[in-house]
């Protein structure tokens, strides 16, 4: 089975129509998950960055974000995450990776055997390519 680290834009994407041709192509990987054909890995950075983003930029009321979370976290195929190995995030930032919320999902990528980073992020996608780290394009 394959298995995803999903970046917050992927996420943010998904549940807005900021940008129609990623939300369809994100949508296909949570349908995989769905069906149990992919495990999307959610890291507990992302659930923040997705908070804060929705509150802030797009004036989302807490409320609506707790239920938005409440059932991403109980869709089938999907996994929160909260662990992080600290030392491989420093092994990754600023040099490699210079974005830290980047390196802790990179860093998760490279401590999880088989996984890939979901990303619309090309600079991202690009810095990972250059640690030698697994991307997918959406």
């Amino acid at each position: 089975m394959k298995k995803v680290i999903l970046d917050t834009n992927c996420l943010l994407s998904f549940v807005t129509d900021r940008n129609l041709e990623q939300q369809e192509k994100v949508s296909k990987l949570f349908q995989e998950a769905v069906q149990l054909k992919t495990v999307i890995l959610c890291h507990h950075h992302v659930i923040s960055e997705f908070v804060f983003v929705l509150s802030s930029v797009y004036g989302t009321a807490a409320e609506k974000i707790h239920t938005i979370l409440s059932d991403l976290v109980v869709m089938p195929g999907i996994v929160p995450v909260a662990e992080v190995n600290i030392k491989t995030v420093l092994s990754l930032w600023p040099a490699l990776i210079p974005d830290y919320g980047d390196a802790v999902l990179a860093a998760l990528c490279k401590d999880s055997k088989g996984t890939a980073v979901a990303t619309f992020d090309r600079k991202f996608q690009k810095a990972m390519k250059y640690a030698g780290i697994l991307s997918i394009e959406l």
